[in-house]
């Protein structure tokens, strides 16, 4: 079946609903009436500009292609933050929510028509070679990233670890300069730790992981028995932690906080999307006091989990 076959078959089954709907069993208001005839001219408008494309563009576009785009352009319109990924993108995301990939070790946004290094993952080739958050890439390799979208960009910046790559960079009140970076098998200890001093204990966690919280409560372990059994106060810290797993973020909130209640809730237009993650009693720091240090790449799970133990009154921020 060709795309105009079934596209007319699907107007013919919509226009069928049409009818019963002008019926007086079905009766429409006008606005209605007018709303799915606007429906009808942008859908027209759509398949004009499918053929147009498929008749005349310079090079043989599929229709898988073409619908694909049309899709990421739907999902990608919405907000900065919503995206449509495709089969192999969406297995990079898992790769990296698991915390083991092939790369430089960047978390990274778009802005513009640059990619935005959002915050450099501890001891990884980028963190080494000295890349900053707020860092904007213009170029990968002898490819510029204007035309890319950031899953290309992405794709150019993994690969077979030992294999160089360079990166041309924008930075803030400087001209642009090239980076050599050699990639590595990246795997994200997301959770670190050590006595500041005697009785006190930092912890950085650098990203939200499905794993972390128990991460968390092995080095908090760690230090306590470092310390005689004991610590007075912890000094936790998410700076340039952009996020990660929601679930990871709800877990480790909970791990401080010492009666039921709220962390974060979702709301949306169906039953499934209102969701509410709450905390059960069980405070491992045993009400001593918690210092939560953030700046401004901090972001999503990081400010949840911050807010959270602010509003629980449990972390001085």
């Amino acid at each position: 079946m060709t795309f105009f076959t079934f596209f007319k078959h699907s107007l013919f089954l919509v226009s069928f609903y049409a009818f019963f709907a002008t019926t007086p069993a079905y009766a429409q208001t006008e606005a209605e009436k007018q709303r799915l005839e606007a429906f009808f001219q942008d859908l027209e408008s759509f398949t004009k500009v499918f053929s147009n494309i498929k008749q005349l563009y310079v090079d043989e576009v599929t229709n898988k292609e073409l619908f694909e785009d049309a899709i990421k352009g739907m999902v990608t319109g919405l907000d900065p933050h919503s995206n449509y990924l495709k089969p192999k993108e969406q297995k990079n995301l898992l790769e990296s929510a698991s915390g083991k990939f092939g790369g430089l070790g960047i978390v990274i946004g778009m802005k513009d028509d640059a990619i935005q290094v959002i915050s450099p993952i501890d001891d990884t080739p980028a963190y080494r070679a000295g890349i900053q958050a707020g860092d904007l890439i213009v170029k990968i390799g002898n490819k510029p990233v204007r035309d890319m979208t950031l899953e290309d960009g992405v794709e150019l910046m993994r690969g077979e670890p030992g294999t160089d790559i360079q990166v041309t960079i924008v930075r803030k009140n400087k001209k642009p300069f090239v980076v050599d970076i050699t990639r590595e098998i990246i795997t994200i200890t997301s959770v670190k730790g050590y006595l500041l001093e005697k009785d006190i204990g930092y912890i950085r966690i650098s990203s939200f992981q499905n794993p972390s919280a128990n991460l968390l409560k092995e080095t908090l372990a760690e230090l306590v028995k470092k310390n005689d059994g004991y610590l007075e106060s912890l000094i936790l810290d998410l700076r340039n932690n952009p996020g990660g797993v929601l679930e990871g973020a709800v877990d480790i909130a909970n791990l401080f906080i010492d009666k039921k209640g709220l962390v974060v809730y979702t709301e949306g237009r169906i039953p499934s999307s209102n969701l509410k993650f709450k905390t059960e009693p069980g405070d491992i720091m045993l009400d001593s006091p918690i210092v939560v240090l953030i700046n401004e790449g901090s972001a999503s799970a990081s400010e949840i989990v911050a807010g959270a133990l602010q509003d629980h009154k449990r972390a001085v921020i």
